[in-house]
């Protein structure tokens, strides 16, 4: 009956760490058509006040970049580089360099050539989540947007 009653005790304590976990962003995905055989596939983070996401394009020995990674098919082809807005840039002393980065809300932008009259564009992405006190560890997350010419 002990042994019963700690079994009971450990499982809900865990389920309680589980709780602590801290998110400060939420993905949204879509795609609209641009050509007969171009789509651009819309990553949007929605961001929690006093939080930031970094740009896809931060210098090395910095923070954790925003990155994309789209899975290998044979009904796409990324082409290009992610498109960003232009991000907000000011200098961090704890990475001793200039950095870039949003708040609130981003659209990333991806263009996409298909290959058929439809396809569905699946990838993971990573961030890292700040504000002025600390910083969270990366965060990967699977995504799949279904694209239709």
């Amino acid at each position: 009956m002990k042994k019963l009653l700690l079994v009971l005790i450990v499982m809900f304590a865990g389920r309680g760490a589980f709780a602590q976990i801290e998110g400060h962003v939420n993905w949204a995905y879509a795609a609209k058509k641009v050509s007969a055989t171009e789509a651009v596939v819309l990553l949007k983070a929605t961001i929690d006040d006093g939080w930031h996401i970094y740009s896809a394009y931060i210098k090395e020995g910095g923070p954790i970049k925003t990155s994309f990674k789209f899975a290998k098919s044979g009904d796409f082809t990324p082409e290009g580089k992610i498109i960003e807005p232009k991000p907000i840039s000011q200098y961090d002393k704890n990475f001793g360099m200039t950095l870039t980065y949003f708040e609130n809300a981003v659209v990333f932008q991806q263009k996409v050539k298909l290959k058929g009259k439809k396809a569905t564009v699946k990838g993971t992405l990573e961030f890292m989540t700040c504000n002025d006190q600390k910083c969270l560890p990366p965060e990967t997350v699977d995504f799949s947007v279904n694209v239709a010419l």
